[in-house]
């Protein structure tokens, strides 16, 4: 009866969702969502598709153009050589392509190495495909990186495949070529599989974003995992794609593509064509107003939060990974309750006394206890919002120290 289902765990992304809901006028920081606008090549091949009527059924794994777009920027930018169109499924999003890949290489009982902490949809669907998440951590020291050995030493004679995601979420860490060469290498004389979930590959502030499918021999043991939602502004358009080589797995994932979605959206396929074949300033413009918000907020944080937070800047994507401080006089505003607070308890003071929205770090693994995310992709109103409420939820004040040095401090009414 699908028990095995009962111990996939539903991500409190979801709960947090339901009570932003509920509040007024709220500070989003909690969905990894952009706030900008979907270009206008996006929007306007959605209309004229809508006005030529292409609304019927379409090819199970995409539209043709659509894929032959997707082989060259996988050739062209990426740098994995994709020689055949045929290799691209099209996907409802990421989420989705992650399912189908999922299921189409794992057997019961199967282990994947996955990052701690991580995005919650990855040990998600590795569970409802029957395999067994591992988690290896990220080490904050490192810039949210692994190490290498440690990673190593978690292979066992049941670990089937290595998922990666950089630029990660929740942390923004960005490994380095050199990981990247390492740990193809291990995927190699391990005889690993990789998912490489690239999701936030235009989102890199410092470093490069490097595909490991582009090293000698690495495509053929990898799936490279993509969405439109990031680059493009389409996250509610629900549109990814994944390109696989080998023959057999590609058939399965084909099959389960037909059985979950027979095709993706017409409409937005066509709107992909949109955003692939116009103009794609808007990708370095987009970084570049994100790094501007990574910096506000960051800058922001420091003076609202009164030293609640801490953490480094990331070097990509577009989260906010902070640890809580604990102790000191701020705790004093749980009451009698003298715990330190862990990270949903902080997020349901956020919510319910702020209005701002985050995620509980612990959503993303056991490492991620003691840490919350905020999403900076928000417009800089949102974000001076945020930071305003959150000023006044600390009562940070002006400090004036006896050499006569102003600083902030946190005062509990």
């Amino acid at each position: 009866m699908a028990s095995y289902l009962d111990g996939v765990p539903m991500s409190g992304i979801i709960r947090i969702r339901d009570m932003m809901y509920s509040v007024a006028n709220p500070f989003r920081l909690d969905q990894g969502d952009v706030s900008f606008d979907s270009p206008g090549s996006v929007k306007s091949a959605m209309a004229r598709a809508i006005a030529e009527n292409k609304t019927h059924y379409l090819q199970t794994t995409g539209v043709p153009r659509l894929r032959e777009l997707i082989a060259a920027k996988l050739r062209d930018k990426n740098r994995i050589p994709v020689d055949d169109p045929e290799d691209v499924l099209v996907t409802h999003g990421g989420i989705h392509g992650l399912y189908l890949i999922c299921r189409a290489l794992l057997e019961p009982g199967d282990e994947v190495l996955i990052p701690d902490p991580e995005w919650p949809p990855a040990a998600g669907n590795i569970l409802a495909a029957q395999g067994v998440p591992v988690g290896c951590p990220l080490h904050e020291s490192k810039g949210w990186r692994y190490d290498l050995d440690e990673l190593e030493s978690k292979i066992t004679p049941k670990t089937r495949i290595l998922y990666l995601n950089s630029p990660h979420n929740p942390t923004g860490g960005v490994l380095t070529r050199s990981d990247i060469d390492r740990l193809a290498a291990i995927a190699r004389e391990r005889k690993l599989w990789v998912i490489s979930d690239e999701a936030y590959e235009d989102v890199v502030f410092e470093g490069e974003h490097v595909s490991i499918a582009s090293l000698p021999g690495m495509y053929a043991r990898t799936i490279p995992l993509y969405t439109l939602s990031k680059s493009y502004a389409m996250t509610g358009l629900r549109l990814g794609y994944v390109a696989i080589r080998d023959e057999t797995i590609r058939e399965r994932a084909k099959k389960l593509l037909f059985y979950t979605a027979s095709n993706v959206a017409s409409i937005v396929q066509f709107g992909g064509i949109g955003a692939l074949e116009g103009p794609q300033d808007c990708i370095e413009e987009f970084r570049t107003e994100l790094r501007a918000r990574r910096d506000l907020f960051y800058e922001g944080i420091a003076e609202a939060a009164g030293g609640v937070f801490s953490g480094k800047r990331p070097a990509g994507a577009f989260y906010a990974f902070l640890r809580i401080r604990e102790g000191g006089r701020e705790s004093e505003m749980w009451g009698a309750d003298s715990r330190p607070p862990d990270s949903w308890r902080m997020v349901e003071y956020l919510i319910e006394n702020g209005r701002i929205g985050a995620v509980p770090g612990v959503d993303f693994g056991a490492r991620g206890e003691g840490y919350v995310r905020f999403c900076f992709a928000r417009d800089r109103k949102e974000l001076n919002g945020a930071l305003e409420s959150m000023k006044q939820l600390f009562h940070v004040t002006p400090a004036v120290d006896p050499h006569g040095l102003t600083g902030n401090k946190v005062a509990v009414e």
